[in-house]
């Protein structure tokens, strides 16, 4: 007698009320949060899109913060692993703009009108990822006061430590020279480069690259080059659809985008590899 397990010719098709992968994925709840406003047969995909983006979101600060824990604990491999994800996911991300990319501008224009004063700067979750990635502004929450519970999740993440906070408190745990003013700074501004941060990074990567610091060092990098990247994939869209307009919700459009592709995630990171 054969002991082989002989597979079902058909799954299991009767279920009572939902599909247990509805019940867990909530497929129907997300494909039926597509209200488009214009008649534009692309706005579908402009619609869509954005929301992904918006999941995309979500997962990535759930790595970061997975992260920024671990480092509190000194838990660096747990943290290194949460920040490698995140580089997946931010690929994923980043080819989120594909489909908008060749947009012309009497594409956008087509169904831009819908969109009212609605812009990406007023996303909450990514409002998080810029907060986590050391770039506060106190004046980001100011478009959230009439969504109670979106501004006090801003307004806890404004005074918690950004992720990067959490990097240089783990390196003076560790000995590393990080000077006072920056471990007790004010977490709810923006994070402005350091020397001495510079020369701590500097003699990191001046030592074996096998290192715990090292590899978490290079995880990093990894992902202020892919937000790097995001912003200029979101910059070049911009562009390629409408030009130097003002932007959706009054900002400034592509100059905002220009001035926010040179700036630089984790920059001590970038500048120590000059002294190496």
């Amino acid at each position: 007698m054969s002991h082989e397990a002989h597979e079902p010719e058909t799954p299991h098709l009767d279920f009572h009320g939902t599909t247990p992968y509805e019940d867990y994925v909530k497929a129907d709840v997300l494909t039926h949060l597509q209200h488009t406003l214009s008649d534009d047969p692309g706005e579908m995909v402009f619609l869509v899109t954005t929301q992904v983006m918006e999941l995309w979101f979500t997962v990535i600060v759930h790595e970061w913060e997975t992260a920024a824990k671990a480092l509190r604990e000194d838990d660096v491999p747990t943290a290194t692993d949460a920040l490698k994800r995140s580089v997946r996911e931010l690929e994923a991300l980043n080819a989120s703009w594909k489909p908008l990319s060749g947009l012309t501008p009497a594409q956008f224009n087509s169904y831009r009108g819908a969109l009212g004063e609605g812009s990406g700067f007023q996303s909450a979750m990514y409002r998080r990822m810029e907060f986590l990635l050391g770039d506060k502004s106190a004046s980001m929450l100011v478009p959230h006061r009439g969504a109670p519970r979106v501004h006090a999740e801003l307004e806890k993440a404004l005074h918690e430590p950004s992720l990067y906070d959490e990097v240089l408190r783990h390196l003076a745990r560790q000995g590393h020279p990080v000077p006072d003013e920056v471990l007790r700074r004010d977490v709810s501004r923006r994070y402005e480069p350091s020397p001495q941060v510079e020369a701590v990074w500097t003699a990191v990567y001046s030592g074996d690259e096998r290192d715990a610091t090292a590899r978490l060092g290079e995880a990093l990098t990894d992902v202020a080059e892919l937000v790097w990247r995001w912003r200029n994939d979101h910059l070049v869209a911009t562009r390629r659809a409408m030009g130097a307009k003002t932007g959706t919700g009054g900002s400034a459009g592509v100059a905002w985008l220009e001035k926010r592709a040179q700036k630089s995630v984790f920059p001590e990171l970038w500048t120590a590899r000059s002294y190496v």
